[in-house]
């Protein structure tokens, strides 16, 4: 072999090294990858909770080992991983392939993996009613177009949002964060309410019942035509009221509610059917 086709065949064994090990290296899972504070993704660019606020926002839920929490915008997967932690089954959804990698490997660290997973997948496409909790930190015009799917979750589902709200849905309790903590401190806590709005059947009396969101008002009218002007609210199935000086507690499971009244005595009701 003269020294030419040495040079040749040197420079083709280089060329196919390269190629294979540069295709080889661009398989490989990005190992290396690091997010950064304020990168694009689909619906919103990421801003990491503190970890402060994910401990407050899983304490307002009261998240116990029975549940199973999905975050929306898992993102490096602390607040699953969090849960996770909790002896909590969490879900996380994320649409950017490297961020579920990088949860899964944060989650395997913390020794996590067999309660913590985590799935490459569009928010808006994913099925949400198996959660018994959710949390988020999403922007408000992505909260308000959740909310219609959400209020369709099984009554007494906890959703907790970081720092911003569900429009006209008032929260049930706001939480901040410690003096630690110096932006994104607050948290927005909701239980998805019955749905009760219409007309139901007591045995002597008719109850009219106006629905907004977890806030509800409407009347008692008896037998002889006395009506009585109600208001009262839902914490998941749980109905309270006023109307008079009575007070109504009780359970709602689908078109029949049960309890206690004040005065003494239960109450039963059953919805007319619309």
């Amino acid at each position: 072999m003269n020294a030419s086709d040495w040079f040749r065949k040197s420079l083709l064994a280089l060329f196919l090294s390269l190629t294979i090990g540069n295709g080889f290296a661009q398989a490989q899972p990005a190992e290396d990858y690091e997010p950064k504070v304020g990168q694009q993704g689909k619906d919103v660019i990421w801003v990491p909770t503190p970890q402060a606020l994910v401990e407050k926002m899983l304490d307002v839920a009261r998240v116990t080992p029975k549940d199973y929490v999905i975050d929306l915008g898992s993102g490096d997967g602390r607040t699953v991983i969090s849960a996770a932690k909790r002896g909590a089954r969490a879900l996380g959804i994320e649409y950017n392939p490297d961020m579920v990698e990088l949860s899964k490997r944060n989650a395997a660290k913390e020794r996590v993996g067999d309660r913590a997973a985590f799935v490459k997948a569009d928010l808006f496409e994913s099925d949400l009613s198996q959660a018994t909790v959710i949390t988020m930190f999403l922007l408000p015009d992505i909260n308000m177009k959740l909310r219609p799917r959400i209020l369709d979750l099984k009554p007494g589902t906890r959703i907790v949002s970081n720092s911003f709200t569900m429009g006209a849905w008032s929260a049930d309790q706001i939480v901040t964060a410690d003096d630690d903590c110096v932006s994104y401190c607050a948290a927005f806590f909701w239980i998805v309410p019955a749905k009760v709005e219409g007309t139901w059947q007591l045995p002597q009396e008719e109850l009219t019942l106006i629905q907004t969101f977890q806030m509800i008002s409407g009347t008692l009218k008896s037998a002889s035509n006395a009506v009585q002007f109600i208001n009262g609210r839902l914490e998941g199935s749980r109905i309270t009221f006023t109307a008079g000086d009575r007070e109504y507690v009780g359970r709602v499971n689908g078109n029949v509610m049960e309890g206690n009244v004040s005065s003494g005595g239960n109450w039963k009701a059953t919805r007319d059917n619309q």
